[in-house]
């Protein structure tokens, strides 16, 4: 490349939530020509992935790309559309939405995104709210919602603070980050390099486990039980921090009470794990510094939150809370907002009565509703509420960024509840499951033409995504499509009050630097900004609980009706056996060319991994039959129906279990569901099965199944 011909500009890859700093090279037209890593990021120091490099630029230059606003012109479903102005889609929107609000109240609208992790979480729930509805959808029930509420009830704020390049000792549970951090696997390979030891809990064998020190390899969904005993083990042997303990914890005494009972011999009947590696595995984490690394295994699970609880305990009295080497709480500039803030903050809320509506805060006030960790709804409940009206009729969605129709268990129950709808618009950058079945498509923006500022807890640092192409066509940006449509619901008088106050992304930037110091203009240069902070100042950064204290009781747990200590609560499949399903399902193993249902319309991806791949163990493969790359029918007793995977057999896997991705759908397969009732393991689970009772969230592991061989 000539310099005299491209230039360089420093970002952040904003596809997942590693948030890996990015060089990008422009061509003279302002074309992006590659995506490359920045070594000076303090996120990843030089780590990247293939879908920052590859695919996040096919996805904005494809042919496949939306580029302007379509409207649907034949039935729901049918592939027939029209192209129309954006002043026509958003009069359209606008006409649909005031008309729904006044019929059926403003609670009946509902907006979709992926979470609060992106900046379109924070515009969405703002939108929904200044339109007088507190119902937002979220996908953390199935991914990182059980460690996030978690985190609040115990009130560490440790989430993405791990400090693996000064631990002695890394405990990983459930997480494979050669697949799915690669910084974070990076930082892991050189902690075992000079001489840190690598704890790895988790029933599959990662290629972490295959480095690891000590491999615990529990039976699916009883990864409780080890974590209770760890702490049995600190409190008996006195490696507890006494001096933390006393001073800033609730609930020492009743917690030490609890773990007692699970004495490692107890664990190992559980879990299936011996108990001398259990007790190997506690003098390893007590002997510090560790770092407690989690992952989607212990999450998206009817016991996830206790499962998280016990190890946010054992991080709490061990001494490892905001240390070198342990795991570093949030740190920030004063003066700077996260989009979490903006969920939270007064002067952004509806009042309490309005938001005690929120669908699903009834049963899980702590997920949903105003004392919820992100204030969400509870997606199933809100699916029960479009198929049923009950608690009330929700009857016009709109959805950005987001394939709900793949991503949410029980695919059928999802795509008869948005065929329900009297008005669904989805915004999107290829025609999706999720965008065929609308009446109205809108053209998003990709993560290589909006500008973004982020806390990164992993720096800590804050982030800088450049919009370093202009949009592609006629796509727009969710800011600006909110404000586009808040203009006229406001004209026709459907506005309930002004909660997005920002016309464009610069001024919502620079809302959320506020006075913080953090110049945008360094940021722009260097793609970051580093701030200094202080760690172990528990006096100073207060722990947001109700006693102000790391909470081991839960006082929030104890008010909602829960178990305020943590406990080892049995999974699916040990709680209810099932007859006539004698396997057990794992689903949500990664796969480094896809994120979540993105990019399966790429063909080096594609390539790469053209079908979706269940791993079955070379046993359980003779007992059925099952060679290798033979086409399985997996079925679950909860599941509206069978799905078709392809066999891998491999003894990464535990006997009797089946492990395999979600995401999956073929967008070359005839529509509107391209595939993704035949490939896609979403569409054997179920969605209202046994729940956590604190997140609301639905077992994606542990799950009775059944195989057979089917012809290809």
């Amino acid at each position: 490349m000539n310099e005299a011909t491209h230039r360089i500009l420093p970002s952040t890859c904003w596809e997942c939530s590693a948030y890996c700093g990015s060089l990008v090279s422009l061509g003279a037209d302002g074309r992006v020509l590659k995506v490359a890593p920045n070594p000076a990021s303090p996120v990843s120091a030089g780590a990247f992935c293939v879908k920052g490099i590859r695919a996040l630029p096919e996805a904005t230059y494809q042919d496949a790309r939306l580029t302007h606003p379509l409207r649907r012109i034949g039935p729901r479903g049918s592939g027939q559309w029209e192209r129309v102005s954006w002043d026509s889609a958003l009069d359209e929107m606008a006409d649909r939405f005031a008309e729904t609000r006044a019929r059926y109240g403003a609670p009946s609208l509902v907006g979709a995104v992926s979470g609060a992790a992106f900046s379109r979480g924070a515009v969405m729930a703002l939108l929904m709210r200044s339109l007088g509805s507190p119902n937002w959808m979220i996908n953390q029930d199935l991914c990182g919602g059980c460690r996030g509420v978690s985190d609040k009830v115990t009130g560490l704020a440790i989430t993405g603070g791990e400090d693996i390049p000064n631990a002695a000792c890394v405990l990983l549970v459930g997480r494979n980050p050669a697949a799915a951090d690669p910084p974070q696997w990076i930082e892991l390979k050189r902690a075992k390099a000079r001489g840190a030891r690598v704890v790895v809990i988790d029933p599959f064998r990662t290629q972490a486990a295959e480095l690891a020190d000590l491999w615990l390899r529990p039976e699916p969904g009883t990864d409780a039980a080890i974590a209770l005993a760890m702490i049995r083990h600190l409190v008996v042997e006195g490696a507890w921090d006494r001096d933390f303990v006393a001073r800033h914890t609730h609930g020492f005494a009743a917690l030490a009470e609890r773990a007692a009972r699970y004495t490692p011999e107890v664990a190992a009947a559980i879990t299936g794990v011996p108990a001398a590696d259990i007790r190997r595995a506690a003098e390893y984490y007590a002997a510090g510094p560790a770092c407690f690394v989690s992952g989607h295994g212990i999450d998206a699970a009817s016991n996830g939150v206790q499962t998280f609880r016990a190890f946010h305990a054992l991080v709490a009295i061990s001494g490892n809370l905001d240390r070198p080497g342990g795991n570093r709480r949030s740190k920030r500039p004063p003066g700077f907002r996260t989009w979490m803030d903006l969920l939270h903050d007064p002067r952004f809320r509806l009042p309490e009565a309005v938001e005690r509506r929120t669908i699903g805060a009834d049963r899980f006030p702590l997920w949903a509703g105003p004392g919820g960790w992100q204030t969400a709804c509870h997606n199933s409940s809100v699916l029960e509420a479009m198929l049923t009206g009950t608690p009330y009729p929700v009857r016009a969605m709109v959805a950005s960024g987001v394939n709900i129709a793949v991503m949410y268990p029980d695919t059928r129950r999802t795509l008869r509840a948005l065929a329900s709808l009297d008005f669904l618009c989805v915004a999107a950058q290829t025609m999706t499951p999720t965008a065929a079945v609308a009446d109205l498509v809108l053209p998003k923006t990709t993560g290589l033409e909006e500008e973004e500022v982020a806390l990164s807890p992993k720096g800590p640092c804050i982030t800088y995504t450049a919009a370093v192409a202009p949009p592609v066509g006629e796509a727009r940006c969710d800011l600006t499509i909110a404000v586009g449509l808040l203009d006229r619901m406001r004209a026709r008088g459907a506005v309930t009050a002004e909660l997005l106050p920002w016309r464009d992304k610069a001024a919502f930037n620079a809302f959320l630097i506020g006075d913080s110091g953090v110049s945008l203009e360094a940021l722009r240069r260097d793609g970051f900004a580093q701030f200094d902070y202080t760690m172990g100042d528990f006096d100073r950064q207060v722990f947001a609980t109700p006693t102000g204290k790391v909470e081991l009781h839960s006082v929030l747990l104890e008010r909602a009706g829960q178990d305020p200590l943590p406990d080892y609560v049995p999974p699916l499949d040990r709680a209810a056996p099932a007859p006539g399903f004698p396997l057990r399902l794992q689903t949500g193993i990664r796969e480094k060319t896809y994120h979540h249902s993105r990019f399966r319309e790429q063909a080096w991806a594609r390539k790469v991994s053209p079908d979706p791949r269940v791993h079955v163990h070379p046993e359980t493969a003779a007992d059925y039959g099952i060679g290798e790359g033979d086409w399985v029918r997996v079925e679950t007793p909860g599941g509206a129906g069978p799905v078709r995977l392809k066999a891998a057999i491999t003894d990464r896997t535990r006997p009797g279990v089946l492990t395999t991705g979600v995401g999956w759908w073929r967008p070359e397969a005839p529509g509107p569901e391209f595939g993704a009732l035949d490939v896609n393991v979403n569409a054997a689970l179920s969605y209202t099965g046994p729940t956590d009772p604190v997140s609301g969230s639905v077992d994606t592991g542990a799950i009775p199944c059944r195989v057979c061989r089917v012809p290809a």
